[in-house]
């Protein structure tokens, strides 16, 4: 018996190598013929082309006549800068009074001004609430110095409030 370990022991134990394995050469191997190319599908008629997009008709002539350029709304611009100034406090009114012009230019040329009509009743509306506010700050500010000339008295008081002085004249 031989031992597997042990190098040169063979299985007669005659101590012979065993003999090297035959490989064929790459030229004497057989070539594999590749499989035949699969016939076309035989058709009953060749496809035929599309027809031809039908002709279209020859463009316009160019005209050279210049075109009127879009006739401008009398008071459009007008009307803009009046919307824009009836935001502002202080010129609302002029806002409200260049809303009224611009309406009117507007209502002579026949047509309509979204603007001018939407700065007439913005500065209206402020203009209402302006006047609302001034009322209630007077009315508040007359009731505070008939409580403060109440406390004080009649005549004429001289105060000092934060390094500032003043005087109040109470009636009697």
């Amino acid at each position: 018996m031989s031992d597997p370990q042990t190098p040169g022991s063979t299985p007669e134990g005659d101590g012979t190598p065993p003999p090297a394995p035959q490989f064929p050469l790459p030229s004497e191997q057989a070539s594999p013929t590749p499989p035949p190319a699969p016939e076309p599908p035989a058709y009953a008629q060749a496809p035929s082309a599309p027809p031809p997009p039908p002709a279209y008709a020859a463009a316009p002539p160019y005209s050279v006549a210049p075109t009127a350029a879009p006739a401008t709304v009398p008071g459009r611009t007008l009307g803009i800068v009046a919307f824009v100034m009836s935001f502002f406090g202080g010129i609302n009114v002029v806002g409200l009074i260049l809303g009224i012009v611009a309406m009117v230019q507007s209502r002579k040329a026949g047509a309509k001004n979204g603007f001018a009509l939407a700065a007439i009743i913005i500065s209206a509306v402020l203009i209402v609430i302006g006047v609302i506010v001034l009322i209630v700050v007077i009315s508040i500010s007359v009731s505070a110095f008939n409580e403060v000339c109440s406390q004080l008295g009649p005549g004429v008081h001289t105060y000092t409030n934060g390094g500032a002085t003043g005087t109040v004249t109470c009636p009697g």
